[in-house]
């Protein structure tokens, strides 16, 4: 782990960081424990939030029967949409309202667990959708009180959202995606069980592997929250507070984990360990971004997901053009990190070297590069498209990605060195393609 000077304080910096976790319960098995939790919480009858095509899976049975056998009564909401729109959240947010509910299940990927969030919010709190989105998009007002519980399990291996007070959306009206955050936005209880992966298909694997990874990597080489101006009251301290020494272990290990398990992961369903490893990296990049904060990479999928024509990926739905999360993310990763590199080389050369680069030899003038070969080597491996011109962009497009980029600043300034307008359109050039 990089030396302590990287923590120095400087001028109007923050010495004091934060540590919010959702409580957590990790192992095979765990979905079915899903009633007794709710029990305990005092719940008595749930929304279980869910999609079409898990609706009747397995996975689902498991935790309504549970639910059933606890004595909970439920009702299912299956209607999420993949990537969530600005309709979808409040469409479940309207369910919620009308349900007379005291806490919330959500069975599924990141998807199912931010409008599960979102309805928890809206249906607890009613407003104008754009009341509690970020700024500069939306109002950004504060959540106003706490939030009914949510217990979240997850079924994909990426988007760390059980974890987090970050609920994401396509604010279609406006070609972008955008969020709401909140620490009140965090699910009470993680119910994280392995065995969910098991049966998901290779592009999926790929796509929420590359979620964990630029998690773990963003908030690694995020700016350091003793260099992030200091709140005017504790309460003020934002939830994505910059690096700080308790998300760097998860960042450490995760990435580690990634390197390990990514490609066998994705090359043989069968690789059960790969498939484990793979869900608790993303359980600890969860937790450590839920803390620090992602930056560019993220600020810039916001863009390129919002603005897809006609991208299709394989094994996801084919209903409507989307560029999955994961996917949107790493396009932009290789030009970042050669970009920022020289803001804190030693800790992109590490973490180069835990994703399984040769770092033998390598001077901190290197780290970008290095860096940047290691994820485009994996991207070429998984079978991920190349940058952002194999989604469907091309140079016209880069006023567009850029603006929807900008409008992201609280990822934006997040990033270990100023970026401006300029920069950022030239980061979505050199991210079009890299082989």
């Amino acid at each position: 782990m990089s030396c302590c000077h990287h923590y120095a304080l400087a001028e109007g910096g923050d010495a004091i960081f934060a540590v919010d976790v959702s409580a957590i319960t990790f192992g095979p098995g765990c979905l079915a424990e899903a009633g007794d939790h709710a029990r305990s919480l005092g719940l008595k009858r749930v929304a279980l939030f869910t999609d079409r095509r898990l609706a009747g899976l397995e996975h689902v049975a498991i935790v309504q029967a549970s639910l059933r056998e606890a004595g909970v009564d439920f009702a299912v909401y299956a209607e999420v949409e993949v990537e969530p729109s600005d309709a979808s959240f409040l469409a479940a947010a309207q369910f919620a309202r009308e349900g007379g509910f005291d806490g919330y299940v959500s069975v599924g990927g990141g998807s199912v667990i931010d409008t599960a969030k979102a309805a928890n919010l809206y249906a607890s709190y009613p407003a104008e959708l754009a009341t509690y989105v970020n700024a500069p998009l939306g109002a950004g007002q504060a959540v106003p009180g706490p939030l009914k519980p949510h217990i979240a399990c997850p079924t994909t291996s990426g988007t760390g959202a059980e974890c987090t007070g970050i609920a994401i959306f396509d604010w279609v009206a406006r070609g972008v995606k955008t969020g709401i955050v909140s620490k009140r936005l965090r699910p009470t209880l993680a119910l994280i069980d392995p065995t969910t992966t098991y049966t998901l298909p290779k592009t999926v694997v790929a796509a929420s592997g590359f979620d964990v990874l630029s998690h773990a990597l963003e908030s690694y080489t995020a700016l350091p929250h003793t260099r992030r101006a200091r709140a005017e009251r504790p309460s003020l301290r934002p939830m994505s507070q910059g690096a700080n020494p308790w998300s760097d272990f998860g960042c450490e290990k995760a990435l580690q984990l990634t390197g390990r398990y990514l490609e066998r992961a994705v090359r043989d369903a069968s690789d059960r360990e790969a498939r484990d490893g793979m869900m608790w990296a993303a359980t600890l990049a969860g937790i450590a971004f839920g803390n620090a904060g992602v930056h560019l990479p993220h600020g810039m999928a916001y863009a390129v997901a919002g603005g897809v024509r006609d991208y299709h990926a394989p094994d996801y739905p084919h209903d409507h053009a989307m560029v999955p999360h994961g996917i949107s993310v790493v396009v932009n990763a290789p030009a970042v990190f050669r970009f920022t590199a020289d803001a804190c080389p030693e800790r992109h050369l590490e973490a180069a070297g835990w994703l399984g680069a040769d770092t033998a030899g390598a001077g901190l003038a290197d780290a970008g590069e290095i860096v940047a070969k290691r994820l485009i080597s994996l991207m070429q491996t998984c079978a991920i498209p190349n940058g952002v011109g194999g989604v469907g962009y091309h140079e016209g497009d880069v006023a567009t990605l850029t603006d929807g980029a900008w409008a992201q600043q609280r990822l934006i300034k997040n990033a270990p060195k100023p970026v401006g307008e300029q920069q950022l359109a030239d980061l979505f050039r050199a991210a079009m393609n890299y082989w």
